[in-house]
């Protein structure tokens, strides 16, 4: 059975529900397998399976120590009836290109996919391990989608609490209401004076505070755990909607089994394309995956140079789930294609929290060019990209797709090789954005901006998002960056009384 331990050491030896209860490892890294690829999906049974037939066999590759049977209840639980497209993530032309819908589950976000199913491995975990009264606490830092997506996957989910915290005001006026009105006798949200990588720093942070762990597990009988894409159990449910892509693909014979495909990618946290770089690992002939970001273009800059450095200006812009300047996962990118030199990852990632900044060896930096590429887009070239893409095909996109559609439309196409581009959200989730690209009225609030949209363009607004208008306003807590331990403590001892 393959095992997970740390991108930094090898020194720990745990099994997948270990990994995913744990979150992140006990040094700083995070988890990854060295079988990743060994098993290979079979393209050539693909084509005409399910969502959820691809997702038990992908994800079954992936967490060997889940039987077939858990996999199989974890992933109909997962992906049902709250999906409001029975394909889960379904394919559709745009123009000679093609777009992947991710945000068709109950919170508009392909945050969604992950995060649906995610609790439900939580939960099986806490079966296999628990003492009896330990709780598992979910403690995650977002810029906008991953805090509503894991507080609904989480919520009142047997034998776990979760705790959220966002930036303020750096999330959208849907997004903040989604998470601040959130049910369960389990959750917590917070906002941090402090932007989406100074919370995230803190979570990593308070993770890695063993005074602290060992406090919770003493008073609160309490684990710290992790919803985030560093959390192994979080990325690897996205591995499988790109093999999901490509039975679409095949189904519509647009390609037949072994061409290849590219992905067009709008990340921030590097988790999204990371999953399209496991499914290449265990089959999937993708010849090219881009990444796409906003003005916080740390990531095409890396890609560009070698040098990560995060010591630039934040911006704060109308893509805010992307507004980030430390991209987690790229940890395990670098892991796999350094060939497993933990040295190395150790040594990067120490430099970085010590100076901002590290350079990777040219022979890393030329492997990593045979696969990712990048682009990145500006606050008029997302708002032009929205208003070209309704133009041309009638298809509203969301401001984050927008980068991707922005930078997949000025890289030079191969007309034998699709592109797909990854739909990360409702165009809904950010009405005013969309609204002023595709000039029309811009209404005070955001859901008259939601009614303008779709009277305009025909379209209908996810019912959960146009609800929270009249929704209760739960969560009101405000913390600075250094009260956000103390109040994971209250929330812990709270939630076990």
């Amino acid at each position: 059975m393959n095992t997970f331990h740390s991108t930094r050491s090898t020194t720990d030896s745990l099994t997948a529900k270990q990994a995913i209860r744990k979150g992140i490892a006990s040094d700083g890294g995070l988890f990854v397998t060295d079988s990743l690829g060994e098993q290979q999906i079979d393209l050539g049974t693909i084509a005409d399976k399910s969502y959820q037939d691809i997702a038990v066999e992908v994800l079954g590759a992936l967490l060997p120590d889940f039987s077939d049977e858990e996999l199989r209840d974890c992933v109909t639980e997962a992906y049902g009836k709250q999906w409001s497209d029975p394909a889960i993530t379904p394919l559709k032309a745009l123009g000679d290109d093609y777009v992947l819908e991710l945000f068709n589950g109950p919170t508009s976000a392909f945050k969604d996919v992950a995060l649906q199913i995610l609790p439900r491995f939580m939960t099986r975990t806490v079966q296999a391990d628990s003492t009896g009264d330990e709780r598992v606490m979910i403690l995650t830092a977002t810029s906008g989608d991953t805090g509503k997506a894991a507080l609904a996957g989480f919520a009142d989910a047997p034998g776990t609490g979760i705790t959220v915290f966002y930036p303020e005001g750096q999330v959208s006026e849907v997004q903040q209401l989604q998470m601040s009105t959130q049910s369960g006798g389990n959750v917590a949200v917070c906002a941090v004076r402090g932007n989406f990588d100074d919370a995230q720093s803190a979570v990593k942070n308070i993770f890695a505070d063993e005074a602290l762990s060992k406090r919770l597990a003493s008073s609160s009988h309490t684990v710290l755990s992790s919803a985030n894409s560093i959390n192994v159990g979080r990325l690897v449910p996205q591995v499988v909607y790109y093999f999901v892509a490509y039975a679409q693909l095949l189904s519509q014979q647009v390609i037949n089994v072994g061409d290849e495909v590219e992905f067009c990618v709008p990340t921030g946290n590097f988790g999204d394309i990371l999953a399209g770089y496991y499914a290449r690992r265990m089959g999937l002939p993708i010849s090219k995956l881009t990444v796409a970001s906003d003005r916080n273009n740390v990531l095409f800059d890396f890609l560009s140079t070698g040098v990560y450095d995060r010591n630039r200006d934040f911006f704060t812009t109308i893509s805010p789930s992307m507004d980030i300047l430390i991209s987690s996962n790229l940890e395990r990118m670098l892991y796999y294609l350094s060939e497993g030199d933990t040295d190395l990852i150790s040594l990067l990632m120490k430099e970085l929290t010590e100076t901002g900044r590290y350079e990777i060896p040219e022979t890393l930096k030329t492997a990593i060019g045979g696969i990712f590429d990048g682009g990145w887009a500006d606050e008029e070239q997302v708002k032009t990209a929205i208003r070209e893409c309704w133009k041309a095909h009638h298809y509203v996109i969301d401001p984050h797709t927008a980068c991707g559609y922005h930078v997949m439309s000025h890289m030079e196409a191969d007309p034998l090789t699709p592109r797909v581009l990854l739909s990360t959200a409702s165009p809904y989730k950010f009405p005013r954005v969309v609204n002023e690209a595709l000039g029309l009225q811009t209404p005070e609030s955001d859901f008259a901006c939601m009614d303008v949209l779709a009277e305009a363009t025909g379209t209908t607004a996810p019912k959960a998002l146009r609800a929270l208008e009249s929704a209760d306003v739960r969560f009101h807590d405000v913390t600075d960056i250094n009260g956000m331990t103390d109040y994971v403590e209250s929330i812990a001892s709270k939630l076990n009384n």
